[in-house]
């Protein structure tokens, strides 16, 4: 039977069952503001789940995209510097002085016009590890080309971000299911640490040549 591609199923991992998401609810300091956060890779969504490394659940639902306005930072359309500017907008960051004129200058040049009235945003997950790597260019201590590597090799997972009333609307619970804390905050924790272990040995190798935040305000170009 030929899959229908008006619909995708996603999963929300959390401590409790969240049958009916409501638009409105939530932080708003999220990476993409206030939305409702689930992932297509249910595995992944079983480990956020028991992050807290409590037992947890993992949600089940199926949205209907037809017609809904999305924007996958991880297209071609976009780069890394949009969505550490996305993240600018969202979250705090612990910059230098030299950091906060980068962020005005990603705001200026990298902000994405109309992301504000996307139904759904795609993009990375901006955990402890990942935030840490955007956190890190901004202060101009690590090169876009290290960032890019990073991202890679973290494996940290991608999201998928209801944001709009049409987007609540569109979407179905199927179920939830009980996730085992004992199973999965291994596996959340191996994954994490994994990531962090070679960002610091990418570290060691030291600077080598490549583009910084400071190179990219000098130039006054986009990447």
């Amino acid at each position: 039977m030929e899959a229908n591609q008006n619909f995708i199923t996603i999963y929300h991992g959390s401590l409790s069952e969240v049958p009916n998401p409501m638009f409105g609810e939530g932080k708003p300091y999220n990476d993409y503001g206030l939305g409702f956060y689930c992932t297509e890779n249910i595995e992944m969504a079983k480990e956020w789940a028991c992050s807290k490394k409590k037992h947890g659940f993992v949600n089940t639902y199926t949205l209907d995209v037809s017609g809904l306005n999305g924007t996958n930072l991880n297209s071609s359309d976009y780069s890394v510097l949009h969505w550490i500017t996305v993240l600018l907008q969202n979250r705090k960051f612990d910059t230098s002085e030299l950091g906060e004129e980068v962020k005005a200058f990603l705001t200026d040049n990298y902000r994405i016009d109309g992301l504000g009235v996307s139904d759904t945003i795609k993009g990375y997950r901006a955990d402890d590890s990942y935030f840490s790597y955007a956190e890190d260019f901004v202060n101009n201590t690590l090169s876009i080309n290290r960032l890019e590597t990073a991202m890679k090799l973290g494996n940290l997972g991608e999201q998928v971000v209801l944001i709009s009333k049409q987007a609540f609307e569109r979407l179905k619970f199927v179920k939830s299911e009980k996730v085992d804390a004992e199973i999965y905050y291994p596996k959340w924790q191996s994954r994490d640490e994994d990531a962090r272990a070679k960002y610091r040995a990418m570290r060691k190798e030291g600077l080598v040549d490549g583009v910084y935040a400071l190179d990219i305000i000098r130039r006054n170009a986009k990447i």
